[in-house]
């Protein structure tokens, strides 16, 4: 399989959201979400495909998962499974799983680098991210971001790749 990689902002204890709504607004992150994934394609769950401000989101080749065979998304690819997903992908130089929570879940085992924004506070939630056994992972990558006038948290852009079996 090529470079899988999953990218996501948490709170300290693994928030992701809300009501199906983000856990704050921060500039900074979005900036490195966009960076980091444009030109590339991302992979949703139809939750999150529903959530985006912007549908397809631009520059990137958009690929929402569902269960709802009768799904009609504009815009975008649709797959109705992991598989189908994963095939969609496979000629792919690095596709990213975008969320949310469920999809997370089902692809956090095939996942080679691990984009994280860690959010330096805690949050109301109603989905979190799934646990990680960081035994399995090697960080590379760990910057202070302070917060400022645009960005009311602290937080931290971290990397992690998965270590060799």
């Amino acid at each position: 399989m090529n470079n899988l990689s999953m990218i996501a902002a948490v709170g300290n204890n693994y928030e992701l959201g809300y009501k199906n709504q983000l856990l704050c607004h921060l500039p900074v992150d979005l900036k490195r979400f966009k960076t980091l994934t444009s030109g590339h394609t991302v992979l949703m769950g139809d939750r999150t495909w529903e959530s985006l401000p912007k549908k397809p989101l631009p520059n990137r080749r958009n690929i929402v998962i569902t269960l709802n065979q009768e799904a009609d998304y504009q815009d975008c690819e649709l797959a109705f499974s992991i598989e189908e997903a994963m095939q969609l992908v496979e000629n792919d130089e690095q596709p990213f799983i975008m969320g949310g929570a469920t999809i997370y879940k089902l692809f956090i085992d095939k996942i080679e680098t691990l984009y994280l924004t860690r959010i330096l506070s805690d949050f109301q939630a109603d989905v979190y991210f799934p646990q990680l056994n960081m035994e399995e992972w090697t960080l590379v990558e760990d910057e202070f971001v302070p917060k400022d006038e645009k960005n009311i948290y602290d937080l931290r852009f971290q990397t992690y790749k998965r270590k060799q079996k």
